[in-house]
């Protein structure tokens, strides 16, 4: 297993198929909201199982940190994958001297974000048709 910083360039095509089979397939967001004009500009996280894509995540430095897009194919989940995804794209944060990274996390996926010491800010909203709420952690 192998996880790596790409960029949305050179891994255009590993990165959308996970995100279009999570995204757009599995929750039903529109795949025009799926890639947008920030993923040029964000930290990209891919991680491959014998080249096969399996989970991914961006980090947008520029906005304060956001994290976005953490996704991993339905067949890798519980394995640990959307752990290492936040702890590359924490580490990313930190190497660019951010002191905390947030995001806007499904309201189902809240409880592994705590887990991670994740804080929920604010109240739910709704985007892309699903409940999420803003969530941020410290860099200490």
């Amino acid at each position: 297993m192998k996880v790596e910083i790409v960029t949305v360039d050179s891994h255009y095509q590993q990165l959308a198929a996970i995100r279009q089979r999570v995204f757009t397939q599995e929750q039903g967001v529109p795949e025009s909201l799926e890639f947008d004009d920030r993923d040029p500009h964000c930290v990209q996280v891919l991680i491959t199982d014998k080249d096969e894509p399996i989970a991914c995540g961006r980090i947008d430095l520029e906005k304060g940190g956001k994290v976005g897009r953490v996704a991993v194919q339905a067949n890798a989940r519980h394995l640990g994958l959307g752990r290492k995804v936040m702890q590359a794209l924490e580490q990313a944060a930190d190497d660019a001297g951010l002191d905390k990274v947030w995001f806007h996390a499904q309201k189902s996926a809240v409880g592994f974000y705590e887990k991670l010491g994740y804080h929920c800010v604010g109240e739910e909203f709704l985007e892309a048709g699903i409940v999420h709420r803003q969530m941020e952690k410290s860099l200490d």
